[in-house]
């Protein structure tokens, strides 16, 4: 891989274009917005131009633009390069996306970044899925980057990290909606502490026992969350999170957990942390 082309100068595209000069692999680049261009980056006013000779094309965009940018220089990228397209979509997208690309025979890898780029750059963990997958694994581990194929069905590993982002975001979300309270409530520091607490000595025995107990615990935990929705509207908070929490403990009492790995040293008694 000599000559790559990079759609998207925002964050994530800027820092990896970077790092790609650095291991001496020639840059070309679009972006319609008005970014400022990374030293030694050679960016063009037409998207066509700058697939021109490239062996990969890495479209770092937004999920909404991804469809564009694929489009926007389709007869013109070369048939023997390697499309990747990082943007965080649906399966159902990145599938379509793999579809238009096979029209021409490009190999396409929907590429999923599982960690935050500054900081990583190009070293950032990431999945691979997609009829280049192993293309693009076989170019970018050597340059770094942590990579692992899932094969050849596009849409694979964007699944992967968008479950694992209902959880994360969530995370943050809900802790968020937390500090909130606590901020009304003058407890900012206390809750801070006592969230980091529980967080940084969690294992995975605790979340089996805090995911298996919210079944055993459902009817008491459902009364705990419907108070804390009265107590954050006291302070004047909106329990959008909270609210959530209450309807779905109602839907785990009529239909239960759902298929939960085995955890050893899972279950749960009267005394344990997952009664709280």
């Amino acid at each position: 891989m000599k000559t790559v082309c990079i759609f998207g100068l925002g964050e994530a595209g800027s820092i990896i274009s970077s790092d790609l000069l650095s291991a001496g692999i020639s840059v070309q680049a679009y972006d319609p917005a008005p970014v400022i261009t990374p030293a030694g980056v050679s960016r063009f006013e037409d998207p066509g131009e700058a697939v021109a000779g490239v062996d990969a094309v890495l479209a770092l965009t937004a999920a909404s633009d991804a469809t564009t940018a694929l489009s926007q220089s389709f007869e013109q990228i070369p048939q023997n390069a390697l499309y990747a397209d990082f943007s965080t979509g649906p399966a159902g997208l990145k599938r379509q996306l793999a579809e238009k690309a096979d029209e021409r025979g490009i190999a396409f890898a929907d590429v999923a970044l599982v960690e935050i780029v500054p900081g990583s750059g190009i070293r950032t963990r990431a999945l691979a899925a997609g009829t280049g997958a192993d293309r693009f694994v076989k170019s970018f581990l050597p340059l770094g980057m942590p990579v692992e194929s899932l094969g050849p069905r596009a849409g694979d590993a964007a699944t992967r990290k968008l479950l694992r982002s209902v959880f994360m975001k969530g995370l943050a979300a809900v802790t968020i909606e937390a500090l909130r309270g606590a901020q009304q409530a003058g407890l900012s520091e206390w809750l801070w502490q006592n969230i980091s607490t529980e967080i940084t000595q969690a294992d995975e025995r605790f979340l089996g026992r805090l995911v298996t107990g919210s079944e055993v615990h459902a009817e008491r935990r459902l009364h705990e969350m419907e108070a804390s929705a009265v107590l954050l509207r006291e302070l004047g908070i909106e329990p959008l999170m909270t609210d959530s929490t209450v309807e779905n403990l109602k839907k785990l009492m009529s239909e239960g957990l759902p298929a939960i790995p085995s955890i050893q040293n899972a279950g749960t008694t009267d005394g344990s942390k997952a009664g709280k």
